[in-house]
């Protein structure tokens, strides 16, 4: 018996968006309207991508970027969540599937000592370049129209799943833990045993309200959460069941 966590991480793990936490470094921690102004929607990571050139012309050095995001603050409950599943882990396979980056997040769960709860993490990745200027690449490519051009929630979860599959492992239970819009494509694809969990007044939670008031509800259980300390609640009565 066996449940996989999913979770997101800016504004679920994280109470900020790590992409523009980063803004903090640029010169009078804001940037020029010009390059405020280019982002195309669904091509976030490409405008990410200028907004990492700017910095390294502006002389930001890895290591300031690397102090700023570990002031990134977790969300209420977070830290005592991630302790109590790390202590738990041979219940729970936990995964990370992000919109952020492989450097963003790395730095952020190794200061507070949090990787080793997670199994794995699928986002976009970065590295430095020659020249010290951070760059970030689109996470993979996919045809599913819902979703920004460079991560597919569902595919991503897909491909986990049938991977764990070929190991000889199976889960009881998904639970799948978010907010943003692009969450709404992988809890379409759960299951009827499996937990959508989205964050009170993020736009999950609008977007399955929505699909209810259509009567196209999702096929899984919901519950809503507005602390972390609400999900360890929830994950207790499930490993008593």
């Amino acid at each position: 018996m066996k449940f996989l966590l999913v979770f997101d991480f800016d504004h679920t793990i994280v109470d900020e968006n790590s992409d523009t936490w980063i803004v903090k470094c640029a010169p009078e921690k804001k940037l020029p309207n010009g390059l405020r102004n280019s982002y195309r929607p669904g091509h976030w990571t490409e405008y990410m991508g200028r907004v990492f050139v700017y910095l390294g012309d502006n002389g930001v050095k890895e290591d300031e970027m690397k102090r700023t995001m570990t002031t990134i603050p977790f969300t209420a409950g977070m830290v005592d969540l991630l302790g109590f599943i790390g202590k738990n882990k041979e219940l729970f396979d936990c995964i990370i599937v992000s919109d952020s980056n492989t450097v963003f997040i790395d730095w952020i769960l190794k200061a507070a000592d949090f990787h080793k709860v997670f199994d794995e993490v699928f986002t976009n990745p970065a590295v430095f370049s020659s020249t010290g200027c951070l760059t970030v690449q689109n996470f993979h490519a996919h045809h599913c129209a819902k979703c920004p051009k460079n991560l597919c929630k569902r595919k991503v979860l897909k491909e986990f799943l049938d991977k764990q599959l070929e190991r000889g492992v199976s889960y009881t239970q998904i639970v799948y833990i978010g907010d943003g819009g692009n969450d709404l494509c992988p809890v379409m694809f759960l299951k009827k045993d499996d937990i959508a969990m989205p964050r009170q007044g993020y736009t999950l939670e609008k977007k399955i309200s929505q699909l209810a008031q259509d009567l196209s509800p999702v096929a899984c259980s919901v519950v809503v959460w507005s602390s972390a300390l609400d999900i360890m609640s929830y994950l207790k009565l499930l490993i008593k069941e």
